[in-house]
């Protein structure tokens, strides 16, 4: 492929590109259960016009857009106090979840650098249940990633944690709620832990952040997980999931400025000037922070309210629908609007293959072997219409026997694969990665 030698007229590329389009899922529809949260077209034109005004716009840049920096902090502070903050709580916007976990841990260690200077190899504690964008950050910043194994609801083992603790431990990790099953650590118990051996605690609320406050306020109960647990240090949470603002857009924050002081990268030599940068990006979108800004204010407490308990009734009667399946049950006890069912009688990925045929796009997921759901706001139309062909598909799977002997455990996290293979999982994923890049 190379670039044109005479430029493409702009209509021709238009064209192409919604030829190309009506082969992706049609996310709208409510068909698919993960990767984008839609509020209705209204809200999404309105993201879009705000987005495209500050299209070009750079905040790496707060001297030449001053808005932009007003904005970033807005927004900081916004989620901060939604999330128990105080007027010392200080964060960043990021560029997503992944962003916000890896700032966080490169704080922790610079953190442990500074003050412990005798761990030579830190370490942090992290339940097998997280997100494994903390893996990606032992393996991008050379620190030990303890896994903590889970007890039978698929929250961290607390007894394991404890036992783990060495001089070397710097921070432990939290889910606010986990991805897999949508259950959530025991945040409080584990927040008098770190305070007693004074380490860090990191809740990983980037599903959750934007949920939980709301659903709480509607009367379901919702342990404590932000900074009202005392032990708390840290929180991720993504503004472009359920706070339905652009991608990308996430945040980190930190009780205390000395924290995210460890954050920041600071070159003082440079031949350009003093480089300070408060994120891993360099260039970041401005349209991203507007649009996080907007959609908050535009919203408001009553919006995300109402988004609140239409996604939640959504949850509770899809999970409803699938339990009144006799041999299909919930995994664990999730607390929001994120779950997986699993079933004894039959091969989840087939069934997973049967819903596919029906053009629902339904996660698989490993350890154990689970179909794993998203729900949200956008799904409240197609409720009955998706159960129905799930009884039917289930209804099938046991009529013809159809579990397999084959075992297909590899299963690719941000899509719908599974594979029937014996080959090395590491192998197939990094196959898989090439092929992205091939034309």
């Amino acid at each position: 492929m190379k670039i044109p030698k005479i430029g493409i007229e702009k209509k021709i590329i238009i064209k192409e590109l919604q030829e190309a389009k009506s082969n992706d899922v049609n996310w709208k529809n409510g068909r698919s259960w993960s990767l984008v949260y839609y509020a209705g077209e209204e809200h999404t034109d309105f993201l879009k016009q705000v987005y495209n005004l500050y299209f070009s716009e750079n905040a790496a840049g707060p001297s030449l857009f001053p808005s932009l920096q007003l904005m970033e902090a807005e927004v900081v502070s916004m989620v901060a106090n939604l999330l128990g903050g105080d007027e010392d709580t200080v964060g960043t916007m990021t560029s997503g979840g992944t962003e916000s976990i890896l700032l966080a841990m490169k704080a922790y260690r610079d953190w442990a650098r500074e003050s412990k200077p005798h761990i030579l190899i830190p370490e942090i504690l992290v339940p097998a249940s997280a997100h494994p964008a903390f893996l990606k950050a032992g393996h991008y910043f050379d620190i030990k990633m303890i896994q903590v194994p889970l007890d039978t609801n698929f929250q961290v083992n607390i007894s394991i944690l404890k036992e783990l603790i060495t001089e070397n431990t710097i921070c432990m990790v939290a889910s606010a709620p986990t991805f897999s099953q949508g259950v959530m650590d025991p945040v409080s118990d584990m927040g008098e832990i770190a305070k007693s051996y004074s380490i860090g605690l990191h809740v990983d609320a980037c599903l959750g952040g934007f949920m939980l406050p709301f659903i709480r306020k509607l009367g379901y109960k919702i342990p404590d997980f932000d900074f009202n647990v005392a032990g708390v240090t840290s929180i991720s949470a993504d503004l472009h999931k359920n706070a339905y603002t652009a991608k990308g857009a996430s945040a980190v924050l930190y009780r205390k400025a000395s924290l995210r002081r460890h954050q920041f990268t600071i070159c003082t030599d440079w031949q350009g000037g003093i480089y300070a940068s408060p994120t891993m990006m360099g260039t970041r979108p401005g349209g991203a922070v507007a649009a996080a800004w907007a959609a908050l204010k535009a919203l408001g407490e009553n919006g995300y309210m109402d988004i609140a308990q239409r996604t939640m009734d959504t949850t509770q009667s899809l999970m409803n629908g699938i339990t009144s399946l006799q041999g299909l049950h919930i995994l664990g006890n999730p607390v929001m609007s994120v779950f997986a069912f699993s079933s004894e009688t039959v091969d989840v990925f087939s069934l997973g293959d049967r819903l596919e045929e029906k053009n629902w796009y339904v996660n698989r997921q490993n350890n154990p072997s689970s179909l794993h759901m998203i729900a949200t706001q956008n799904h409240f139309s197609v409720i009955d219409e998706f159960l129905s062909d799930l009884n039917k598909a289930f209804k099938s799977e046991q009529k013809y026997h159809l579990k397999k002997n084959i075992k297909r455990s590899a299963v690719l996290y941000g899509g719908i694969e599974n594979i029937n293979s014996s080959t090395d999982p590491r192998e197939i994923a990094i196959q898989r990665l090439e092929k992205l890049y091939s034309l």
